[in-house]
């Protein structure tokens, strides 16, 4: 017999490098370009020490082990008292840990220069691709400051708290807080979007101090120290600041009934509360709850549409790196024409998005007295908030195919983001209650319409194709007799009217020249991949290609 020696049967080949160690940052050039084009360019020292640590191996391997190790509920301590604590894996504090240290959280309410919420947004778009679990409470925290406002003396008691760059787990008295986390607990089981059908009572009990009575179908990030809370008061539904432990340690009569066991999301807890004579602090004045928590909710959809456009960048990202190092048929996947035409089109979906997502930041920046600018954010947040949430599973799901069978494995980088893609669209107000809010603005407040189309117009006379479709746009509106309808189609079109303004103002040449023939002049399919010809397909790819 003939030995013919060890034969070997797996040779790992034409599979692409990990696409790690690497600013996560400096390589979203739309980012980086609209960063500086709104007077942000002060924090990009700040903006690429968060993009080389969240684009580390060691902080993905977070995201990653935040994910497989779930947060869990421990409602007793082994002696039988009620503690109501969630435990989470190390890599989840990690994680939370990061974003607090670069003030992810607070840098707007920390320094309040020109572009600093354009700066805070950046950092959000860079910190998601690391893991988006965190950007839960990291975005609460962010959200309830404002709010706070109109409740002077809660603001500067939790102010230093909510803002600090130490990052406490504890739940212990307040006052030896190092820094706090704040979450929201708004919709109850029976009313979900219609806040005003919530039953929680709140009844006063002296002294600015409220007891509440009820529960909450969903509470945002429970291991908080203090929650935004929409209850019943005599004066109507109004808001309040529960806090998880009070003043002297006693922990407060917050009981987590259960932890939600989501599609995605997972290293984040999403609860279901109740309250037994919760202690809680008026904000605002009874009966004007939920235009208090309203002031939260613009941020947080602000949020919203950060995460999405960190969702369309993280696609981006691993599917051209895939398809420039993965082979087939003789030549590489970023080589065949087909697949170009896929990976040219989600390009240019992800800098539209990130370009709206940041000059919506820029409207967070305006002063107070800038009224063309609050008028635009009033009605831009909704629209960007239904759009770009709205596409992004569409996008995550097309770039997760490139990876082929791969995509499809809970190993590899595109499954999770797949199964994290529908919650923007759905948190803080799904697609509908976003698109009949662009329309109840509209009817309200006339002059957001006019502010919105306004900034549209900036773009007029740069491509025949964009002004044409701007044109139809506008006799959306001429009859409104069946506007709820047909909602979502108008607020579509706003939202691509919006974005093509910007590329053919600030984007890349040959993605704006896309955009047009694809998006506008309805050069495409309903599919990505559907680009006419005569595109510049090769320069679009390379310039969203991280490590070129």
């Amino acid at each position: 017999m003939v030995s013919h020696g060890p034969v070997t049967t797996h040779e790992v080949a034409n599979q692409p490098p990990p696409l790690e160690n690497l600013d996560l940052y400096e390589h979203n050039r739309p980012l980086v370009e609209a960063v500086r084009r709104h007077d942000a360019a002060w924090a990009e020292d700040r903006l690429h020490a968060l993009g080389v640590e969240a684009g580390s191996a060691e902080v993905l391997k977070a995201g990653v082990d935040a994910n497989e190790n779930p947060p869990l509920l421990r409602t007793h301590d082994r002696f039988g008292r009620r503690i109501d604590e969630v435990e989470f894996h190390p890599a989840w504090h990690r994680l939370l840990g990061l974003a607090i240290a670069h003030g992810v959280h607070a840098l707007p309410w920390r320094e309040n220069r020109t572009g600093s919420h354009v700066a805070r947004a950046a950092m959000m778009i860079t910190l998601s691709q690391a893991e988006s679990g965190v950007g839960c409470p990291v975005s609460m925290t962010y959200a309830a400051f404002p709010a706070l406002k109109a409740a002077p003396a809660l603001l500067d008691e939790w102010a230093p708290r909510l803002t600090s760059l130490d990052y406490d787990p504890r739940l212990v008295d307040p006052a030896e807080k190092r820094g706090a986390l704040c979450g929201m607990a708004m919709t109850e089981k029976q009313g979900g979007s219609d806040v005003r059908a919530n039953t929680t009572r709140a009844t006063r009990v002296g002294d600015g101090k409220y007891e509440l009575v009820g529960h909450k179908w969903f509470c945002s990030a429970p291991m908080s120290d203090a929650f935004l809370v929409l209850a019943q008061a005599e004066g109507g539904p109004s808001c309040f600041l529960l806090p998880r432990v009070l003043p002297g340690g006693e922990r407060n009569a917050f009981r987590i009934q259960r932890l939600k066991h989501k599609l995605g999301n997972r290293s984040n807890a999403s609860s279901e509360v109740e309250f037994h004579n919760a202690r809680a602090f008026l904000v605002g004045d009874e009966g004007n709850g939920v235009r208090t928590i309203i002031t939260m909710v613009n941020h947080t959809r602000l949020d919203c549409v950060l995460g999405s456009a960190a969702l369309l960048r993280y696609g981006v990202a691993h599917a051209t790196h895939h398809a420039a190092h993965r082979a087939a048929f003789g030549r590489t996947l970023a080589e065949q024409p087909l697949m170009q035409n896929v990976l040219a089109d989600l390009c240019v979906e992800s800098e539209a998005a990130t370009l709206t997502a940041i000059r919506l930041a820029r409207a967070f920046d305006a002063p107070a007295s800038d009224e063309r600018e609050a008028a635009f954010k009033r009605l831009a947040t909704a629209v960007a908030k239904y759009w770009i949430c709205k596409i992004g599973p569409f996008h995550t799901a097309e770039a997760l195919e490139v990876l082929g069978g791969n995509g499809y494995v809970e190993d590899w980088p595109m499954a999770r983001a797949y199964r994290e893609a529908p919650l923007n669209s759905i948190w803080e107000g799904s697609g509908n209650v976003n698109a009949l809010d662009v329309l109840r603005a509209i009817a309200r407040e006339p002059h957001t319409l006019e502010a919105f189309l306004a900034e549209v117009e900036e773009a007029r006379g740069t491509d025949a194709r964009l002004d044409s479709y701007v044109e139809g746009l506008k006799g959306e509106f001429t009859d409104l007799a069946d506007a709820e309808l047909r909602a979502r189609r108008v607020v579509e079109r706003m939202a691509i009217a919006l974005e093509g303004s910007l590329v053919m103002r600030f984007g890349d040449a040959a993605v704006a020249d896309a955009f047009c023939a694809g998006r506008v002049a309805g050069g495409s399919g309903r599919a990505f991949g559907t680009l006419p010809p005569g595109l510049d397909f090769k320069g679009i790819i390379e310039r969203h290609r991280p490590g070129v």
